[in-house]
């Protein structure tokens, strides 16, 4: 989603918070808690399900895997939930002609570095460049490469652009900035 007007453009990033990273943690806890339980009704000895018989599971050494399995699941879980909740990696990308400058601004982990805010003036845009990887799980990601700071990603890894959705991209944004393309 973005918003645009003649001297500013205004990119917002999407953060961890999408329906994929929903599924996966409620999928991940679900199955971790199972995995704790049988391994908790097996040391009890005792049944977890009427249709399954945990005793049929000897707690040393098949109970105490899943108890493990288990417990490690739900570590990842707590981890998903946190970065769901954080909204790790949201922001946006503010583009202002009138000032100057670029903002680029991400929501991080807690701590001191919470807040990642880089801002830089537009004479120090070299270019806006696209780089395309070939293989099976081919991605194009775009870049802002600053004079003396190096390259900066503008697209995450996981957003799924397709290359003529990139290429638009990288034509509109280059033309708003009046910088070259660059295509790798």
């Amino acid at each position: 989603m973005s918003w645009r007007s003649d001297r500013i453009w205004i990119e917002f990033i999407a953060g961890s918070r999408k329906p994929s990273n929903f599924c996966w943690a409620f999928i991940l806890f679900l199955g971790s808690l199972g995995f704790l339980l049988v391994g908790t009704y097996s040391y009890l000895g005792r049944y977890f399900l009427p249709l399954f018989h945990s005793q049929q599971i000897i707690f040393f050494p098949q109970g105490i895997v899943m108890s493990f399995y288990g417990i490690a699941g739900l570590f990842i879980s707590s981890y998903l939930w946190c970065t769901i909740a954080w909204n790790v990696g949201s922001g946006y990308d503010r583009f202002d002609i009138k000032e100057g400058i670029v903002c680029i601004f991400r929501w991080g982990f807690p701590g001191k570095n919470r807040r990642i805010l880089l801002r830089f003036l537009m004479k120090d845009i070299q270019s806006i460049r696209m780089e395309v990887k070939e293989g099976m799980f081919s991605h194009p990601i775009l870049y802002i490469e600053i004079r003396g700071q190096g390259s900066i990603p503008l697209t995450r890894i996981d957003e799924n652009l397709t290359l003529r959705e990139i290429e638009q991209k990288a034509a509109e944004l280059a033309y708003f900035l009046r910088v070259p393309i660059e295509v790798f």
